[in-house]
């Protein structure tokens, strides 16, 4: 019966054995280097454009900073750190399609977007843990202040 089995075990080897070659070769498909290039060139015009975009936004949120005081200020920080944010993914997304151009087979393009999937999910703890952090200062700086002008407000009646 083994030899049956192994009979068969061979059989089946033997059908898939063109399947198997083709994937083997697949992982190692170069891509061309004009491609390369070009994803290259228009992550770079993309880059570009998005730092013009920063700063135009950047200088809005400056006016809008001047502008108005008080609580205002902190709407600007937070929309500030908006932009921030959005501006540092869309730097992060280019440099990754930079390295994914850059790959030379299919393996290596699997590993770097694995490794971009990992940092992305690293900032994104970092960012969840920095804006509870900022928003339970908020809240206990807002207490802080309503309690103080309770304070005032009870210490006129009393």
């Amino acid at each position: 019966m083994t030899t049956e089995t192994n009979s068969v075990l061979n059989s089946v080897k033997e059908a898939f054995a063109p399947v198997t070659e083709a994937f083997t070769k697949l992982q190692n498909l170069e891509v061309p280097e004009a491609a390369r290039e070009f994803v290259k060139k228009q992550a770079e015009a993309a880059k570009t454009r998005a730092a013009d975009a920063y700063a135009g936004s950047e200088k809005v949120t400056s006016v809008i900073e001047t502008a108005v005081a008080g609580s205002v200020t902190e709407a600007a920080k937070i929309s500030r750190n908006i932009q921030q944010a959005i501006y540092q993914d869309a730097e992060a997304f280019f440099a990754g399609i930079d390295k994914l151009a850059s790959a030379k087979s299919l393996s290596e393009a699997a590993q770097i977007q694995s490794d971009l999937v990992r940092a992305r999910g690293e900032l994104f703890v970092s960012r969840a843990k920095a804006t509870s952090e900022y928003l339970g200062k908020l809240v206990s700086d807002g207490a802080k202040t309503a309690q103080d002008n309770f304070a005032k407000v009870y210490g006129k009646t009393a």
